[in-house]
């Protein structure tokens, strides 16, 4: 049944997810969306220093956004910086280094940033990691979902203060289409149970991270929260963390202004700010988050269970924070 699944969604994906599929998707878009001037707007964008964080990133730039890069490596973002700023003419571009691995360097960093600037209009979850090998942090968690999970919660939930006093806030948080052969395992959140396949645990960050949009959305309304599938895009990570599929698919992955697209679309568009808080997107649009007839929904029990294991990880590794979390919020 696994492996029929799997089947049908790389089919699905190779009509879809593909150059081909945006080609396809783009001839229905309207191209008046992304003509918006977003001076003295702000953006953050994790992992901004290559692939879609960085198309991102010149793009917002060209349009006279605030580009705030929050990337790990200082070398690779000084010189993408360099980059962005030739590009787009926009020397409102401002580096901030951060492992989103390091979950208290995380909150740590957030609010320093609440601090030092009086607002932040969009936040882009675009940065991940997908390590092959089990991995554990400093503190002790796994690595994939160090960055992928808990560094997005992290990272977010500390900065929805701030998001909600500036005007017209938005949360976009860049998932995977791999995510819908997954369902949410809260038995199992840091894959210590059984073999451990990377990508297949990358997926299942990718389900964490739709439910956790969809308990965001709910939660804090005044926000909007999206997941989007940027498609199988040509990107450094997908080479270094999938060589065999990204030989495999040459010539047909997205490049990577395609895979920003949704990204850029849902961060600036009036029209992406009309659309209900807490979807999953695709080339523009909101897609189901499961499969037909799909096994992956989960209870309103098991969400909940989810949620609580994450606010019970956040306790432990900041004792002394006081967390603003969807469980405080009675409208979830």
């Amino acid at each position: 049944m696994s492996l029929y699944r799997n089947s049908i969604w790389f089919m699905n994906g190779l009509q879809q997810y593909t150059r081909k599929g945006y080609e396809t998707a783009s001839k229905v878009f309207e191209p008046q969306d992304l003509n918006v001037s977003i001076v003295g707007r702000s953006f953050m964008i994790t992992g901004a220093n290559s692939g879609i964080g960085k198309a991102t990133a010149i793009a917002v730039a060209k349009k006279g956004g605030t580009v705030h890069m929050v990337c790990r490596n200082k070398d690779r973002a000084e010189e993408a910086k360099v980059d962005i700023v030739s590009k787009s003419g926009n020397t409102e571009v401002y580096i901030h280094i951060v492992d989103m691995s390091e979950t208290r360097k995380v909150w740590e960093f957030a609010e320093a940033f609440k601090e030092q600037y009086q607002s932040l209009n969009v936040l882009i979850n675009n940065a991940g990691c997908m390590v092959n090998t089990r991995e554990v942090n400093a503190e002790g968690l796994e690595m994939n979902f160090a960055t992928n999970a808990m560094g997005v919660l992290i990272l977010t939930q500390s900065l929805i203060p701030l998001l909600r006093k500036s005007g017209d806030p938005r949360v976009i948080t860049v998932s995977s289409g791999g995510m819908l052969v997954q369902k949410l395992r809260v038995d199992d959140l840091q894959s210590e149970k059984d073999y451990f396949d990377g990508v297949m645990v990358y997926a299942q960050n990718k389900r964490q991270q739709v439910v956790l949009t969809q308990q965001w959305a709910e939660a804090f309304p005044v926000i909007h929260f999206s997941a989007m599938h940027p498609g199988w895009v040509d990107t450094p990570a997908v080479s270094a963390s999938m060589p065999q599929f990204h030989q495999m698919m040459g010539e047909r992955l997205r490049s990577v202004e395609q895979g920003a697209d949704t990204v850029l679309w849902l961060a600036v568009s009036k029209a992406a700010a009309r659309t209900l808080s807490g979807q999953f997107f695709q080339d523009r649009a909101p897609v189901p988050a499961h499969l037909p007839l799909a096994w992956t929904h989960s209870s309103t029990e098991e969400i909940q269970s989810f949620m609580t294991q994450l606010e019970t990880l956040a306790r432990a590794l900041l004792p002394d924070v006081e967390h603003e979390s969807p469980s405080r919020h009675p409208s979830v």
